[in-house]
């Protein structure tokens, strides 16, 4: 299984956050343009620079030039998140998670929620931002929890069911439409939180820090 990290332009992330998943094999760096300038502040050598380079400043990619595999694609069609995200499916990489894709632009991080779902069937991919770790499901998602963790659930249309096993508040066959109703700041109560979703895809957010400390990868 190859899994990578794909830090792009946005707020940065803790250096802390980036080694704790190369510690679980997410040990691919991909920067989306920018993303560079928050590696080279972080003093770390990402393995690929990739996207149209006008974000990415002179020195940075003087900095990297013989370290990292720099890759300009001029297209503008997508964003360079997206460009990252179809390298990876191109080199057989099942998993990645994203980060630096939330900020002070609210359409960029609308835009980068949107690439969860725009590439669910094509790869797993996840979210850290902050103290929020988000994860896209369909037809099933089986979490290992902690009694008393917060878990908020979203779905996007009426469409959606969701039914869960070990909330408090239970799920029982309803949807969540965006802008209607939402399962915000639910809570474990076992170790395990099931969840059976038919017709759609929902979003997970969970508290990364409650799930590194107690192991929940």
């Amino acid at each position: 299984m190859k899994r990578c990290i794909i830090l792009a332009n946005g707020k940065s992330p803790q250096k802390s956050v980036i080694q704790f998943l190369m510690k679980k094999d997410y040990d691919t760096l991909i920067c989306a343009d920018g993303g560079s300038n928050s590696a080279k502040r972080l003093n770390l050598i990402p393995d690929f620079i990739i996207g149209d380079l006008d974000s990415s400043k002179e020195s940075t990619l003087k900095y990297f030039n013989k370290k990292s595999k720099i890759i300009k694609i001029k297209r503008q069609n997508d964003t360079d998140v997206e460009k990252c995200l179809k390298f990876a499916i191109k080199n057989k990489f099942s998993e990645a998670v994203l980060l630096g894709v939330t900020g002070d632009r609210l359409d960029h991080t609308f835009c980068n929620l949107g690439i969860v779902i725009k590439f669910f069937n094509k790869i797993k991919l996840s979210i850290i931002a902050e103290n929020s770790f988000l994860t896209a499901y369909k037809s099933a998602a089986q979490l290992k929890t902690l009694p008393g963790e917060t878990i908020s659930i979203y779905g996007f249309d009426l469409k959606t069911k969701i039914i869960s096993k070990g909330l408090k508040f239970p799920l029982k066959n309803i949807a969540l439409p965006f802008g209607q109703r939402e399962s915000t700041s639910n809570v474990a109560i076992s170790n395990n939180v099931n969840l059976k979703i038919i017709g759609g895809i929902i979003f997970v957010v969970r508290d990364y820090n409650v799930m590194k400390k107690n192991d929940l990868f």
